[in-house]
Formats: structure tokens, C-alpha cells, sequence
């Protein structure tokens, strides 16, 4: 999901909508699940709130039974392709059907609640690793 810098809060709504698959779709979902979100956080949000939600977002982890583990950084690149991205956080889920339940949990939720109207902009793309 891409938020754009000032959504209304109908437009935030309809963005945070999560199509959550089934059947044949859910069962290609099988097997362990990345759940990245790339942020930039507003400039009038400071460091400490930052730090504050970071570690509402770590504590996740240990409240939603789905989410199996979570790592989040900033951007070191010298490449200058962030797009204005500066913090990276990826979930592991043992499946899609996970992340599903992590999205509509109710402390998620209240999270995201908290989490979102902090941002400039998001981005969330949900994968599976593969070896090579």
C-alpha cells in the first residue's frame, strides 16, 4: 500500500482494506511468509515517538500468535534509490493465512491505529522467500 502524504481518513480506510484470499489461493500462501513495510515517518514526528512506536511494533511479536518473528533497520544504501524511505521492517508468518489473522488482529489494529497517521508514506509487499 502507497499512502500519499495527507490521505482523509476514508481514503486511509479504504487503503489499509486487505483482500484476504481462499481456497486453492490460500493454499499456494503455505510455507513461511515475509512481510515487509518500508516507512517514512513525518518530519514533525520525533525521535523519541519513533522510537516509542518501533518498540509498540518489536512487542507485536510477542502478542499475536501468527507473527513468528520481526527485524527492522534503517536505510544504509549508497545507491539513493529509497524513494524517501528510512526505516524497513519485516514480520515472518509460517503463511499468508497468518498474516491475514496478523492484519485483522485486534492489537494490530489498535497498533496501526497509532502506527499509520505517523507516516509520510508506506509501502507493504508480502513474499516468500525462495532458495536460489
Amino acid at each position: 500500500f502507497l499512502f500519499q502524504s495527507h490521505p482523509t481518513p476514508e481514503a486511509r480506510k479504504q487503503e489499509r482494506s486487505v483482500e484476504v484470499k481462499e481456497g486453492a489461493e490460500m493454499e499456494e500462501g503455505k510455507g513461511e511468509v515475509k512481510h515487509v513495510l518500508l516507512a517514512k515517518f513525518k518530519p514533525e514526528i520525533s525521535a523519541e515517538e519513533i522510537e516509542n512506536l518501533i518498540k509498540g511494533y518489536s512487542n507485536l511479536v510477542n502478542l499475536i500468535e501468527p507473527m513468528k518473528g520481526f527485524h527492522w533497520g534503517t536505510d544504509v544504501s549508497i545507491e539513493n534509490l529509497h524513494q524517501g524511505f528510512t526505516h524497513v521492517f519485516v514480520s515472518t508468518f509460517e503463511s499468508t493465512e497468518g498474516i491475514a489473522e496478523y492484519v485483522a488482529h485486534p492489537v494490530h489494529v489498535e497498533f496501526a491505529n497509532k502506527f499509520l497517521p505517523a507516516l509520510d508514506k508506506v509501502l507493504v509487499v508480502d513474499y516468500k522467500p525462495t532458495s536460489a
